[in-house]
């Protein structure tokens, strides 16, 4: 598999406040409504800038990754299957070690939201925020249900564009993803970077979620 990296390339710290989702699930699940196509539709509906991408295979996956940062947009949000060791694509499994790599040098002044079931933990926050540069890296961190997330995320970022639309401020990154986690019963992880090593710190939100959740978006 390759990589396509260009490491000469500056990125611009003149981002755009927009979402640039990228989408791939497993064959059975593409028959069916998918998370990502639901989520550009209602951003589109409220007048949020939005791009979205359905991608099968890991070289499609880079690409659109470039595509990401040609077009400056600030909030990368990747919808796929998940667990602790990493994310799925339609044909591939990605690690999150791999993932790391070829976030490398793409996140700088931006954040990124992984709506895979499990994916966001310390393990992968271990490989991507020394690489990536990103400011934040934001999902559930448990099996959810697909329907449930695609609410949560479409109430998220209803709210923080509909209370400041040029930028996500950490305070009310806290106090949505608190009132939505608790509201959608979604166990979520908030990771932000830090100048020390290892270059992150996990924010702690006041809600929890203990109860088991069943899912039919599972890995």
């Amino acid at each position: 598999m390759s990589v396509v990296n260009n490491y000469d390339r500056t990125i611009s710290k003149k981002t755009k406040a927009g979402v640039f989702i990228i989408e791939s699930l497993d064959f059975e699940d593409e028959q069916g409504t998918k998370e990502g196509e639901i989520l550009c539709s209602i951003l589109q509906m409220s007048g949020i800038p939005v791009e979205y991408f359905y991608v099968r295979s890991y070289d499609e996956f880079a690409h659109f990754l470039e595509k990401f940062v040609e077009s400056d947009f600030r909030f990368l949000h990747i919808s796929c299957h998940g667990n602790s060791e990493g994310i799925k694509l339609t044909l591939e499994d990605i690690s999150s070690d791999e993932l790391g790599s070829l976030l490398e040098d793409k996140l700088k002044y931006r954040r990124l939201f992984l709506s895979a079931c499990a994916a966001v933990n310390i393990g992968l926050a271990k490989q991507l925020f020394p690489k990536s540069g990103c400011n934040s890296l934001i999902g559930p961190n448990k099996k959810v249900k697909m329907k449930e997330i695609a609410i949560f995320w479409a109430s998220f970022y209803h709210l923080m564009f509909k209370g400041n639309p040029r930028a996500m401020k950490k305070k009310d990154l806290i106090a949505n993803l608190d009132a939505l986690a608790k509201l959608y019963m979604i166990p979520v992880k908030y990771f932000k970077t830090s100048t020390r090593a290892p270059y992150f710190t996990e924010q702690m939100l006041t809600q929890t979620s203990a109860k088991p959740i069943s899912t039919d978006f599972d890995s």
